[in-house]
């Protein structure tokens, strides 16, 4: 776990902000408060490490709207959402949103602790994934339009063969191209080569659309 990794905590209760600041900040947990989603979101920008802790109801913009509105920015953060008991239905919705849990108040603060370790985690490994998808995006980005065109047959799982058959050419010049395409992305077989691909996903472009096994 990242210990420079900020665990921000959004509720308009100031005794539950100043509790769970005090919580975490026991076991030295970094944390931030906001008063609102409003506050939250003057800070808040894509690329940022760490997790969310925020009310599911509150004044202005709710709990749901704040995870929707991150969503449109491209901001991704691990969401824990604290609810009551009457909230439930709303909670969940909030999950299919792409919150991560939820906690019904009054919650155990054990249980608080697990969930926020878990996320400060799954925040660490989403960035180094992050990160492997732009490096490998990065080599292919030096491709040809032809090469590109032929490492999409590739990963479509088509052999040299089908590939000079499909567009008009040499099985020895796709053989060529194959090699020349392995040399850029600094992959040593094919199967890198489509480990790779498959790290980039949709960062990678190619002329029919992009990579990847469809």
């Amino acid at each position: 776990m990242n210990s420079n990794a900020i665990t921000h905590v959004v509720d308009d209760d100031p005794a539950v902000r100043e509790g769970l600041c005090a919580l975490l900040g026991s076991v030295s947990i970094p944390t931030h408060a906001y008063a609102s989603a409003h506050e939250f979101l003057q800070v808040a920008e894509p690329g940022m490490s760490g997790c969310l802790i925020v009310d599911v109801r509150m004044p202005g913009m709710s709990g749901m709207e704040l995870l929707q509105t991150l969503k449109a920015r491209d901001i991704h953060l691990p969401v824990i959402v604290i609810t009551g008991h009457g909230d439930v239905a709303m909670a969940v919705k909030a999950m299919k949103a792409g919150a991560v849990d939820f906690l019904l108040k009054p919650f155990n603060e054990q249980e608080l602790l697990d969930l926020v370790r878990a996320s400060l985690n799954r925040s660490d490994q989403d960035i180094s994934l992050q990160q492997t998808r732009e490096q490998a995006a990065l080599r292919f980005s030096e491709l040809t339009s032809r090469e590109r065109q032929i490492l999409d047959l590739i990963m479509k799982c088509q052999h040299s063969k089908a590939i000079a058959y499909e567009l008009g050419i040499s099985e020895k010049t796709v053989d060529v191209h194959r090699f020349n395409i392995m040399r850029k992305a600094g992959t040593r077989n094919l199967s890198e080569l489509i480990q790779l691909c498959i790290q980039a996903g949709d960062a990678v472009q190619t002329g029919s659309g992009p990579l990847g096994p469809g």
